[in-house]
């Protein structure tokens, strides 16, 4: 009798827990006992808006063990010899395909973080083997999505740097600027636990969006953190709320950058003024998808390895794979779970 593992779908708006039987990996692929997925803000969005039809599986942030490696496979994507029992991370997508996002009932099946194996099936999927501990390796994925953003954010040392939302993304990117050399970190965002875990991680300034709900507010708060209080030279938008990017602009000085980072799901359009906030400013805008390319994990792998920052501190918390939902429902409720402000919500397989 075939091996059953089990896998959370998302049904509409519900999340059902369904059993698939374990594939034996076929030659050049790999199968992985997942150890934590986190719960992503594009997971997050893709529930909330309904932007994927049918039975989905989801999460694409992972980190697992070896559990059987397919004809061929011998070795990671930077030549380490690989082995069962062997913690490896992975981008989640490449031209061939992606993990996460597919539709359930269509085989090969584990396809998805939120489950208790991952099949590595799709062509050409970069393995990396790390010994980091698992609720430091969860963060690979994101990690590296900041690494993209300030990589393209042509950021210089001592810049004054502005990031829009104290979540997981807007956390990792205040870690890779302040490791590119930023002057002056500045967080616009909340609840106060993320914002106080912004401040161990190396914010000098922190605005709480419920001390200062109004935009103009807190765009006096953060000019006056500036030099001469003419604005930041670089804007990170982490928060993934349309009127964020208004906001944020708002924040640029003369000539600066910002980055948008929070939108990698459609939430609907938005009214600005081009003029004023783009053309008189003279601004540089960018805007990223994801963690760019695989190179990004190639580089950026080793950076997370010096384990500089206290990164396990943002997994918080850890819940059972039966508990899904309720992670879901924290990060649009409030970012609170069982009277505790949660950062980046991960669930864990039957293995781990």
């Amino acid at each position: 009798m075939a091996r059953l593992g089990r896998a959370v779908v998302m049904v509409g708006r519900e999340f059902e827990m369904r059993e698939y039987p374990v594939p034996d990996p076929e030659p050049g692929t790999v199968l992985l006992r997942q150890e934590l997925a986190g719960i992503c803000g594009t997971d997050v969005h893709n529930w909330e808006h309904q932007r994927l039809a049918g039975d989905i599986l989801l999460g694409h942030e992972n980190v697992g063990i070896v559990e059987a490696l397919g004809a061929g496979v011998t070795e990671d994507a930077t030549g380490k010899p690989l082995r069962e029992g062997d913690r490896v991370v992975f981008p989640p997508g490449n031209r061939h395909g992606s993990y996460g996002f597919l539709p359930a009932a269509d085989p090969p099946y584990f396809r998805g973080g939120f489950a208790d194996y991952i099949y590595l099936c799709q062509p050409e999927t970069v393995l990396l083997k790390t010994r980091l501990p698992p609720e430091v390796a969860v963060l690979t994925e994101p990690f590296m999505v900041g690494i993209h953003g300030v990589g393209r954010s042509g950021l210089e040392f001592g810049d004054t740097v502005v990031i829009q939302g104290a979540g997981a993304i807007g956390l990792v990117t205040l870690i890779a600027a302040k490791m590119r050399g930023a002057g002056r970190l500045i967080v616009v965002g909340g609840p106060a636990g993320r914002l106080a875990l912004a401040r161990r991680l190396g914010a000098d300034v922190t605005v709480d969006i419920a001390e200062a709900p109004e935009p103009a507010e807190r765009t006096r708060l953060v000019k006056a953190e500036t030099r001469g209080g003419r604005g930041a030279d670089v804007v990170f938008e982490c928060a993934g709320f349309l009127n964020a990017i208004p906001e944020g602009l708002g924040y640029v000085r003369q000539s600066g950058t910002f980055v948008e980072m929070g939108h990698f799901v459609d939430v609907g359009s938005l009214d600005f003024n081009p003029n004023q906030l783009l053309m008189r400013k003279n601004l540089r805008l960018e805007a990223i998808w994801g963690y760019g390319s695989t190179d990004t994990f190639l580089k950026g792998l080793p950076l997370l390895e010096r384990n500089e920052f206290p990164f396990a501190d943002l997994v918080d918390p850890i819940l059972p794979l039966e508990q899904t939902a309720d992670g879901f429902a924290a990060l649009i409720g409030g970012y609170r779970l069982a009277g505790r402000d949660v950062i980046k919500v991960a669930v864990r397989g039957a293995w781990s």
